[in-house]
């Protein structure tokens, strides 16, 4: 939890492009998501560009956490370099011109920009990585959608960047109002149902009774929906305050 000035000094930058799209800057310019229009049936779609030599991604682990969505399929497809789409242990390169790659629904999965050799690395300082990122629609509110994906990136910022300190019970509250959920050990019973059950008691009812919010107003684009989103939960709805000025 962080007090509202901090989290305005922390927002992403979003800039307006002249064919009307908006470009979210995340990591100062090392992750770039251009909001394009969402197809028919689908609750976003994100031209997503990784610089994979930027320092704030040199920084961090060659891998992100693996994690499963329960009520939505993922979509991915590569317009420029190689990603890996690593599904339950097993990693996929996607290079232009490959099929749009299918993240069904309850798998474990990661992306990341592909490994290079050292060498090809260090002697490619404007190599990036261009995909199209999307998700299909669901009735559910908690769901991947900008406003989710808008608080988990600032989050990720306030950590990387202005050195926050990663705080569990913050991330599992944005991740189940994302319908996202971290990847428990392959030796524990039922993870993927003991992952859920602690993100729904530890993020939404435990983390909204210490103060710990899913969205913030300060790193919302639409706000109201956040509302919205928050009202469905009885701990949450304290949160709700559409006439909130950032």
């Amino acid at each position: 939890m962080t007090a509202a000035a901090e989290r305005r000094r922390v927002a992403l930058p979003h800039e307006r492009n002249a064919d009307g799209t908006v470009t979210i800057r995340a990591f100062e310019g090392a992750i770039l998501s251009r909001v394009l229009p969402a197809p028919a049936g689908r609750a976003f779609n994100f031209e997503v560009i990784f610089f994979p030599n930027h320092p704030r991604l040199r920084q961090l682990p060659s891998k992100p956490p693996e994690h499963f969505h329960p009520l939505q399929e993922e979509y991915v497809s590569v317009s420029e370099g190689a990603l890996a789409v690593e599904v339950e242990g097993i990693e996929h390169i996607l290079r232009p011109g490959d099929p749009e790659f299918v993240l069904q629904r309850g798998v474990n999965h990661r992306l990341y920009p592909a490994p290079q050799n050292e060498k090809e690395s260090q002697n490619d300082k404007s190599r990036k990585v261009s995909c199209l990122l999307s998700a299909e629609g669901t009735s559910s509110l908690f769901a991947l959608d900008l406003v989710f994906f808008e608080n988990w990136y600032t989050y990720q910022e306030q950590v990387v960047v202005h050195g926050a300190k990663l705080n569990l019970i913050q991330v599992m509250a944005m991740f189940d109002a994302g319908d996202s959920y971290l990847t428990l050990p392959w030796y524990i019973p039922m993870r993927s149902l003991m992952s859920r059950v602690m993100g729904i008691v530890f993020g939404r009812w435990i983390g909204s009774l210490l103060g710990y919010q899913p969205f913030y107003k300060e790193w919302t684009t639409d706000w109201d929906l956040a509302c919205e989103k928050m009202e469905t939960c009885m701990l949450q709805r304290r949160f709700s305050d559409r006439k909130k000025v950032a």
